[in-house]
């Protein structure tokens, strides 16, 4: 009997572990819709903000570019990495992926920017140059992501490193997210590129129709090219560092969503396992008893 009793304690056990899944599996649903529907919502806007940035861009000559944020150079030798994770776990290998991409690319010459606590455990485990580390809340607005775009603005007009760029997951589906590296500042063709690329795909997907099919749109610039360029730079790092932030709340919630269902299943998979092997072990007892008592009875009518 004492095995039957380990059998039952195991499954209210069991049982209880799929309510706490199924609790937080509902909880990441709820959280998920929101964080979806924020990044989809901001992708049309942030898509027409690269395409004015690329125009823009092409209109200048390369020896009219003065903005800081459009210079490349060499002075400091060092690459910002901003790395955006989630908080918490219990969403799968959501930054266990994210954070393989971004040893395979690391570097000495690396300082880390995490915001994330799974992102700053992560760096300071490995030892890593950590700059610095921002928290932002389950559902960030642009005048919290802004703060960590202006940092690295001031950082990087102060030489304080060349270059900056983005790891982050992208949000496709519920089911998918894509770890990407992306190239934030200094701002030039490649980089153009790469957002114009990367807002296409996102609009094909949205509109069901393939990269290439969305037509290109011409703009016409008052006052001049350059001037509005140098207005518009930094609204472009601060909205393209908030969209990466809300692709990434997306892609967390959503995996995690996804990894508390799971679990759930495999819960009561296991419940009906243990169910059966309770029985099995029940009725093999019982019989037992049957079976002595039988011989009991046989042996007195001797």
């Amino acid at each position: 009997m004492a095995n039957l009793r380990d059998i039952r304690r195991r499954i209210k056990s069991v049982k209880n572990t799929a309510q706490i899944t199924k609790a937080m599996q509902m909880v990441a649903a709820t959280k998920m819709r929101r964080a979806q529907q924020a990044a989809v919502t901001l992708r049309p806007y942030a898509s027409r903000l690269d395409d004015l940035a690329a125009h823009l861009f092409a209109n200048i000559g390369k020896d009219e570019i003065s903005h800081p944020l459009l210079k490349k150079r060499t002075t400091s030798g060092k690459n910002a990495v901003v790395l955006i994770t989630s908080d918490k776990g219990l969403c799968g290998p959501l930054n266990t992926n994210l954070l393989r991409d971004v040893l395979k690319n690391d570097s000495p010459n690396n300082v880390y920017i995490t915001v994330g606590r799974k992102g700053r455990q992560a760096i300071a485990r490995m030892k890593k140059n950590l700059l610095a580390d921002f928290e932002l809340s389950d559902s960030p607005t642009f005048v919290e992501s802004k703060v960590v775009s202006k940092f690295l603005i001031k950082q990087f007009e102060e030489n304080a490193f060349d270059t900056v760029e983005i790891y982050y997951n992208r949000f496709v589906n519920t089911l998918s997210q894509i770890p990407v590296r992306y190239p934030l500042v200094p701002i030039g063709a490649e980089v153009l590129e790469v957002a114009k690329a990367l807002g296409e795909a996102q609009r094909a997907e949205h509109l069901d129709t393939k990269p290439g099919a969305i037509p290109a749109v011409t703009y016409n610039f008052e006052p001049d090219a350059d001037l509005l360029l140098g207005k518009l730079l930094p609204h472009y790092v601060h909205l393209e560092l908030y969209e990466k932030v809300l692709e990434a709340r997306a892609s967390e919630h959503s995996a995690r969503m996804v990894a508390m269902k799971s679990a759930t299943d495999n819960a009561k998979q296991l419940v009906k396992d243990l169910t059966l092997e309770y029985n099995k072990a029940r009725q093999a007892s019982i019989t037992n008893e049957i079976l002595e008592i039988s011989s009991a009875a046989a042996m007195m009518a001797q």
